[in-house]
């Protein structure tokens, strides 16, 4: 079979000032069903099709649109469109940080810009969407299972603790937790699942598990009422209908999961701690949940560095944690996955004196290792899900979105990836976007890691290339509409708090889509490639 990809270099819109280009680039792919995925093998003029995040590769299929026309904005609407997105956005707070301004990223309402977002939402097969959301729950428990496991977690990054000095230095923390024997009867996960949707197979794949800093359930809820609105006024011309965009409550669920683990804590004089970056331009995102945690539920939030909570923060004998006289009922995690974060030791020994304490960590140590790329892995291999589970109806779902993953021990994996390094995404044990490996560069490096040794093989895993349709859409960065080909990829939120035996929350709890230009591999949004979208059920 052959398939026409097309990539386009975008159409841009400026309010006011339009200005057009249409270049097109065309290839020709091949597929054939040997080896252990579809074979698609292809070549690009000088731009590439390629997917984000984990967001891997696409099969352009401009047809895919039918249900949203978002190519079709007639010249006359668009202008209309454009003006009233942008002032929406201004009077909601669907706002980040501008990079262009030096202190939009510790000064608070200096240097704002709207959030990147598609004009219109992107069309979603409601199956798939009803998959989507019956599966967070499967992951929530599976999570809180897995993490009562210590064995397994340091057994399965055991191999990756010799190459990868920040696993190293997690699993140290968890190993300490275990040798004291410490456990956490209230256990608190804020999860996001990310999945794409395979062209040729019709099949929702799982990308990645999130279990820390599962970012944009504020400003991801508000695209969701953006396109509403925009809907609301603009549906009748453009052929759409409010009522098939879900409603998407990640902010309120999210923010009502932090209070009632705070409740759990049962201490009404403590406080939310949030663990934020010294320069954090998303960091709306992050107030919106202090304001709705304060205005709605009456919980008072801070926000610290790991920095400032080494040398601001107080471990007492009994285990309270307290930061500035306060006590701290509990700790959630919007930095800490990262290197970059712990520059120094003082950040490590905060995250251990935090560990330590009795406050509700939200992830604990043992939640963040669960969510690294190599126990998603290990996860997916025959027969471990049994460890952990008992239905075997729950495990036939949770395998049914497991994508291909394979460790660098595989020999003929390796060989497979080396010879067609287009099928596979390297993937090392990082958060945050801009870190995964693509095409030529999976094939350079699995060389180099080899001529190296084949300890530097540990760091990483290989994960089959998914490779969905693409849409016509427009995208709105900085105040500028652009027409490109993109590719998208849907967050199922789950929340789940549990104390000791008695599950409080396990639930769906809202969404997050993330569209983005076919020709770009990566898709992060706070990192610059993705835009905020929602969803249109089909």
């Amino acid at each position: 079979m052959e398939v026409a990809l097309i990539c386009s270099q975008p159409d841009r819109f400026l309010l006011g000032n339009r200005s057009k280009s249409s270049e097109f680039f065309i290839s020709r792919c091949s597929s054939s069903s040997r080896g252990p995925i579809a074979r698609k093998n292809c070549r690009i003029g000088r731009t590439r099709c390629g997917m984000a995040s984990a967001m891997a590769g696409a099969s352009a299929n401009p047809s895919v649109s039918d249900v949203i026309t978002k190519s079709r904005v007639s010249d006359e609407l668009m202008p209309q469109i454009m003006s009233e997105a942008l002032v929406w956005s201004s009077l909601h707070g669907l706002v980040v940080g501008d990079r262009n301004s030096q202190r939009s990223g510790t000064v608070p309402g200096v240097g704002m810009v709207h959030a990147p977002f598609a004009l219109l939402p992107v069309s979603f097969p409601k199956d798939l969407w009803k998959q989507a959301c019956e599966l967070a729950p499967l992951f929530n428990d599976l999570v809180d299972r897995v993490s009562l496991d210590g064995k397994f977690l340091q057994e399965s990054l055991s191999r990756t603790r010799g190459v990868d000095s920040f696993t190293s230095r997690l699993l140290e923390i968890h190993a300490k937790m275990m040798d004291l024997k410490k456990t956490e009867d209230v256990r608190l996960g804020l999860h996001r699942s990310d999945y794409m949707l395979d062209a040729e197979t019709k099949k929702l794949y799982q990308i990645e598990l999130n279990t820390i800093s599962a970012s944009f359930p504020g400003l991801g809820s508000l695209v969701s009422n953006l396109h509403r609105n925009l809907l609301n006024q603009y549906g009748e011309n453009l052929g759409l209908d409010t009522k098939n965009i879900p409603e998407n409550a990640s902010l309120s669920r999210f923010a009502e999961a932090l209070a009632k683990a705070w409740n759990e804590y049962n201490d009404s004089s403590s406080i939310v701690l949030i663990i934020v970056q010294p320069e954090e331009r998303n960091m709306y995102d992050q107030y919106w949940l202090s304001s709705i945690l304060r205005e709605i539920h009456g919980v008072r939030s801070v926000r610290k560095t790991l920095a400032e909570v080494y040398s601001e923060g107080d471990l007492h004998p009994d285990g309270t944690f307290r930061i500035g006289g306060r006590t701290v009922g509990v700790v959630y995690f919007r930095a800490g996955y990262s290197p970059d974060d712990y520059p120094t030791e003082s950040e490590w020994r905060a995250r251990l004196t935090m560990e330590q304490s009795s406050a509700i960590k939200c992830p604990s140590i043992s939640y963040h290792l669960v969510g690294t790329k190599k126990i998603q892995q290990e996860l997916a291999k025959p027969n471990v899900l049994e460890r952990f589970l008992d239905n075997k109806d729950d495990m036939k779902k949770l395998r049914h979105c497991f994508a291909g993953l394979w460790s660098l021990d595989d020999s003929e994996i390796l060989k497979q990836a080396t010879e067609k390094p287009e099928l596979f995404v390297l993937k090392p044990q990082r958060e945050g976007g801009g870190n995964n490996i693509y095409g030529e560069d999976v094939r350079e490096t699995l060389f180099k890691l080899q001529k190296e040794g084949n300890k530097g093989l540990d760091a990483f895993i290989l994960m089959q290339r998914i490779f969905p349709a693409s849409t016509p859409t427009h995208l709105v960065r900085d105040g500028v509409c652009r027409r490109d080909y993109t590719i998208s990829e849907l967050g199922i939120y789950g929340a789940y708090l549990r104390n000791k035996d008695r599950i409080i929350i396990n639930e769906q709890s809202g969404y997050l889509m993330r569209t983005k230009a076919s020709s770009s591999n990566e898709g992060g949004v706070a990192a610059g490639y993705a835009v905020l979208d929602s969803i249109y059920l089909s």
